[in-house]
């Protein structure tokens, strides 16, 4: 089937909340200036795996959080199905116990809570029980009253329940839009490599066209990410140097703090590669190195995205180990479910070239990693040095850190731009300065998390903000080669590196070897 990915009316920019006496804020448009094109037909959103962590976790805050600021249209109803025996009751309870853990704005109001229970129902089935999908939409259809709404099917479960998912839906007729649209979507991995993403895009294009999916990737509903775009394209002053003439390289880092901990069976399965790689880092990188869409909708936006992974320079297996350095940190083998013996990669850095008229000749390095020095997720554009030599006297040019623009992603969203200054005194010595921009200084109130504004435009129809089919197949092209030859028996182990540093040794020497190096912060915005 083709692949189109048009989506009705187009999205304008991030969305912004009403001020209420749990979320104060400032300058912020009404949530309508920035979903104008949210039908007014009722919306049934089904969660699949109901009772799973990512549903009490992320969806019900995100969409609790959405109906107390006035943005969950009206007629919204959220059903649960899961093969835990529960009432409509029971489930409203449980989800009030965690909502109110999880939630990042504050006690729960009761009387916001008890209008978002109303809306909360429940649907005990197993998803490999097709029978039990024709009594979840003889269900949704009462809720509906026979009449018309549109549904998104959100796939909270283990991947390997995605197929059989799509496949009852489709044997029971429940993605004609003959009442409604509908909508599916579908949570990462896509697949663990390329045929099995295949595989899964060509089954679920069987049910759904590819207008109805959602591949969603949570990096991308973040005010922070969204941000790239504005900065980029609506400003004169950074577009101008937002290429090779100007940019050295660029570096797109995701650290963790955290260790794999009880998640050890899933992770040595999959890896750094498959866990970060291949979904958030190269969305980032898309997001950074992308040209400017003629218009900012969703065909639009995503044809320019998958623009740049086709750029991206094609690597031979004998290049993969230059183009890259693993490592291990040193207590992973003692976490529970991993073989004692593991060689998973736990850091991974690699190189990659975007081939354009744009990026030709720069270095795109990405890195992530799990128990390392600090929490962040940031950008940092490399700046060239000047092209002539002033002031070698009090401070010769190889001794300066050359300009460059960070772009905090999390935990404090912001943007810090580096640039030399006069140290006050006598002669001509210079030091690294900076100016700053912090979303928490400059709007008052929370930042919606980033399931809120995805979760909107699901049910806009607006997928400006998620993978399509190609996308997430040209991105295994490109990581698939790393994985397995970081796999090979042959190859040595991956270097250890201790808890709480920035990887491996090998990592350093690496970029040194390039003549660069890691900009290292944790993090630079607080």
């Amino acid at each position: 089937m083709p692949v189109d990915g048009n989506a009705k009316g187009s999205h304008d920019g991030p969305v912004a909340f009403r001020a209420t006496a749990e979320c104060p804020a400032r300058g912020l448009l009404p949530v309508a200036a920035f979903h104008p094109h949210l039908s007014a037909m009722p919306h049934t959103i089904v969660i699949f795996g109901a009772s799973g962590d990512l549903t009490s976790r992320k969806l019900v805050p995100a969409l609790y959080n959405l109906m107390r600021s006035g943005a969950l249209p009206d007629h919204t109803r959220i059903v649960g199905f899961s093969r835990t025996p529960m009432t409509d009751d029971e489930w409203r309870t449980s989800l009030r116990e965690t909502t109110a853990k999880h939630c990042d704005c504050g006690p729960l109001d009761e009387p916001s809570w008890q209008t978002f229970a109303a809306t909360i129902h429940y649907q005990p089935g197993d998803i490999g029980r097709p029978e039990d999908f024709a009594v979840l939409e003889t269900r949704l259809r009462q809720l509906e009253g026979g009449g018309e709404a549109d549904r998104v099917y959100y796939l909270a479960t283990a991947p390997q329940f995605y197929e059989p998912v799509v496949s009852s839906l489709g044997a029971h007729g429940m993605a004609v839009q003959d009442h409604g649209a509908r909508r599916i979507v579908v949570e990462k991995p896509f697949g663990t490599d390329l045929t099995t993403a295949q595989s899964l895009n060509a089954h679920i294009h069987t049910v759904f066209r590819e207008s109805q999916v959602f591949r969603i990737d949570h990096y991308l509903g973040k005010e922070s990410v969204q941000n790239i775009l504005a900065l980029r394209f609506a400003n004169t002053i950074f577009e101008p140097i937002w290429n090779r003439r100007y940019v050295d390289h660029v570096q797109i880092t995701v650290a963790e703090e955290v260790p794999v901990g009880r998640r050890g069976g899933y992770y040595d399965t999959a890896g750094v590669l498959r866990d970060m790689f291949q979904n958030h880092l190269l969305q980032l990188l898309m997001v950074t190195a992308m040209e400017a869409p003629a218009r900012f909708n969703a065909s639009a936006v995503r044809n320019e995205k998958v623009k740049v992974l086709e750029a991206i320079r094609p690597l031979l297996p004998e290049q993969i180990a230059a183009a890259g350095v693993r490592g291990q940190y040193r207590d992973y083998r003692h976490e529970p479910g991993v073989p004692a013996d593991s060689r998973t990669a736990t850091f991974g850095a690699i190189r990659l070239e975007v081939d354009n008229w744009r990026w030709q000749g720069v270095p795109f390095y990405l890195r992530s990693g799990k128990a390392m020095s600090c929490r962040t997720t940031q950008i940092v554009i490399g700046f060239r040095q000047p092209p002539l030599e002033l002031f070698a006297n009090d401070t010769p040019m190889s001794a300066r850190e050359a300009n460059r623009l960070v772009i905090q992603i999390q935990p404090a969203e912001g943007i810090q731009l580096h640039f030399h200054t006069k140290v006050p005194g006598a002669g001509m010595h210079l030091r690294l300065t900076d100016l700053e921009f912090s979303y928490s200084r400059e709007f008052a109130g929370r930042l919606p998390e980033a399931y809120e504004p995805l979760l909107l435009d699901v049910m806009e129809g607006d997928a400006s903000l998620f993978a399509r089919a190609d996308e997430v197949e040209k991105s295994w092209e490109i990581i698939d080669p790393f994985v397995q030859a970081w796999a090979s028996p042959d190859l040595a182990p991956p270097d250890l590196y201790e808890n709480g540093d920035w990887g491996p040794m090998s990592s350093f020497e690496w970029m040194a070897s390039q003549g660069r190096t890691w900009f290292d912060m944790c993090p630079v915005l607080t």
